[in-house]
């Protein structure tokens, strides 16, 4: 079943911050995809919620398919996008200056 590179959307059925690892079943299937990690694209501290949906590739693993590339679905609800450069205006400076862009 060799999709790498072919994004799926399916939902957390639970993930284990301590260990690092848990499950993630693909929309309209059963079987568990195993979910590492360090295969989530995210900023900050790699983690999962049980049922919060998600889009991964799918690979074959040395035990089973794995959940790679996993990432939110619903980042378009939360302002993820935290960049001085595009979040402080002159109004928010201590000093009143405006905020310095460096390209």
């Amino acid at each position: 079943m060799g999709m790498s590179g072919v994004k799926v959307s399916g939902k957390v059925k639970w993930f284990n911050n301590a260990k690092g690892y848990g499950f993630i079943i693909e929309d309209g299937k059963n079987e568990d995809l195993f979910a590492h990690f360090s295969a989530i694209t995210m900023e900050g501290y790699k983690t999962l919620k049980a049922g919060q949906p998600v889009n991964f590739e799918i690979i074959q693993g040395p035990k089973g398919l794995h959940a790679v590339a996993i990432c939110a679905q619903c980042e378009k609800h939360e302002a993820h996008t935290h960049g001085a450069a595009t979040t402080v205006s002159a109004d928010e400076t201590k000093s009143g200056e405006p905020a310095k862009v460096l390209a």
